[in-house]
């Protein structure tokens, strides 16, 4: 069955070529090619043995010997949990409001965007996968200069120098440890690294700071973060909905992959100052949110915070001392819970931000009110994702915090006091927006402003009953990534 990853990859691809050669129905061939890859992922969590650590379902090809690059890919818990992400989230952004419906490009771009995070998430050697990481880029500027809303060109222009620089620092640091090592191979990597230094002297700090630029950025980690609420706030809706829920995790993916098994003593020396990034990243993005009168954008920033905590996470459970078996577990699986459970999140509230802004042509805090008596079940959905969010106990977005502060406390205590504020700040962003947006003032405007339509409520409805399962019984989720964290959480000690 490890073919059906190859076909994972491949379906988006043959998709994108048919929306590209079709004139009419481009979003509905779109889904359709969609519905193939769910299809695909349900096939691989179905071949996927949980109770097995490492990787499985791995197909290997020869394919530029002189460099040592392979078509190697594979998929272990980790992997898997962000395959199923991926095809979740593609499909709702899809159906999210949109200028560019019928429009082929955008839909190609779209489905070429998804082939190149499923080769991202899957491919087990670096030259396949800076290509694979690369290829996603491309389309995610094109999809923002093209279609986006004012201020495009510099969005794109931004985005595309950060993410672009980033990945230059990260290509040079593998060609040095290429040429010091000759492997490309993340699991010869990463024995390499367990038996002592994977480079010495100096050169090893270089290698770490260029990698760890490219990921930073990518994530992004205060202070690389300056990129992201521009591109958010400028994107349509449903690039924003990708570009936070699947595109961001291959930031915190490459953390976990890259960085943290190669250079351990590169991040336990640095430990503290990590993780002060991190605190960073958690208490001030809410601040800054806290200052935004524009809808997308506060939640771009929110997004930052929340993918702050994964680094807190991951940071806490490698730089630490003397840490406890039990709770480096529990951290891991916070940070795993919370990459899932904040892409199905933070895509429904830029999909609900969408509605907002169809129905009002507006997305500023300020232009809207008195919306619980106009649309009371618009608000009531839009309410669930907020929460979810926040963290609330019964959504899934309580999981993946609470475990992650359970590990962290244990660990980095004084980092985590800190970074609990970052909950607090949250909360008030979250209950100014209810305040302004439902509870206010009504908003005199000459159109009706219309409640929840059927179509909506067939992609609302969903997704919110997904985070009610997770928050609920999250135990189907532990299963795919509980033998890949204990992993971990060993070669970590």
């Amino acid at each position: 069955m490890a073919w059906l990853i190859t076909t994972l990859i491949v379906v988006p691809i043959v998709g994108a070529l048919l929306v590209g050669a079709t004139r009419n129905y481009a979003r509905g061939v779109a889904l359709a090619f969609n519905l193939g890859t769910a299809t695909c992922a349900f096939l691989l969590w179905r071949s996927f043995d949980s109770t097995l650590p490492g990787l499985q379902l791995v197909e290997r090809h020869s394919w530029i010997p002189a460099i040592g690059a392979e078509y190697l890919v594979g998929i272990d818990g980790l992997s898997l949990l962000l395959v199923i992400l991926t095809s979740l989230v593609f499909p709702f952004a899809l159906l999210a409001p949109s200028r560019a419906v019928g429009d082929r490009g955008f839909y190609a771009l779209m489905l070429i965007m998804q082939a190149a995070l499923y080769g991202t998430f899957t491919a087990q050697n670096f030259v396949l996968w800076f290509l694979f990481y690369e290829m996603s880029l491309i389309p995610a500027f094109l999809l923002i200069r093209i279609w986006g809303g004012e201020k495009r060109d510099r969005a794109a222009t931004k985005f595309f120098l950060y993410t672009f620089l980033g990945s230059v620092a990260m290509l040079l640091s593998f060609l040095g440890i290429y040429f010091a090592r000759g492997t490309f191979d993340f699991a010869g990597l990463t024995n390499l690294a367990k038996t002592g230094d994977l480079l010495t002297g100096n050169f090893k700090w270089l290698a770490f700071a260029g990698i760890f630029l490219g990921l930073a950025v990518k994530v992004p980690l205060f202070p690389f973060h300056t990129w992201l609420p521009d591109a958010y706030e400028t994107a349509p809706t449903g690039v924003s909905m990708v570009l936070t829920g699947a595109l961001s995790k291959m930031g915190v993916y490459g953390f976990v992959r890259l960085l943290l098994p190669l250079f351990p003593n590169e991040i336990a020396a640095l430990g503290p100052w990590l993780l002060t990034l991190a605190v960073c990243s958690i208490v001030i993005a809410p601040l800054a949110a806290w200052a935004q009168a524009d809808l997308k954008r506060m939640v771009a920033y929110l997004s930052i915070n929340h993918l702050g905590y994964c680094m807190l996470g991951l940071f806490a459970v490698t730089a630490a001392t003397g840490r406890p078996l039990v709770e480096t577990q529990a951290a891991l699986s916070g940070v795993f819970m919370q990459i899932f459970n904040h892409g199905i999140t933070a895509a429904a509230l830029f999909y609900f931000v969408g509605l907002l802004e169809q129905r009002r042509g507006l997305r500023g805090i300020d232009d809207f009110g008195g919306l619980m008596q106009r649309a009371p079940l618009l608000c009531g959905w839009m309410s669930v994702a907020m929460f979810s969010s926040l963290g609330l106990p019964g959504l899934n977005g309580f999981i993946g915090e609470f475990l992650i502060f359970k590990g962290s406390f244990a660990i980095a205590a004084s980092f985590t006091a800190v970074a609990v504020f970052g909950l607090l700040f949250t909360a008030i962003v979250f209950m100014r927006a209810i305040q302004s947006l439902f509870s206010g003032p009504l908003v005199e405007t000459g159109v009706a402003f219309a409640e929840l339509r059927p179509n909506e409520k067939w992609v609302i409805i969903p997704v919110t009953l997904l985070m009610f399962a997770i928050g609920i019984a999250p135990q189907f989720l532990f299963n795919i990534f509980n033998s890949t964290v204990v992993q971990m959480a060993r070669l970590f000690a």
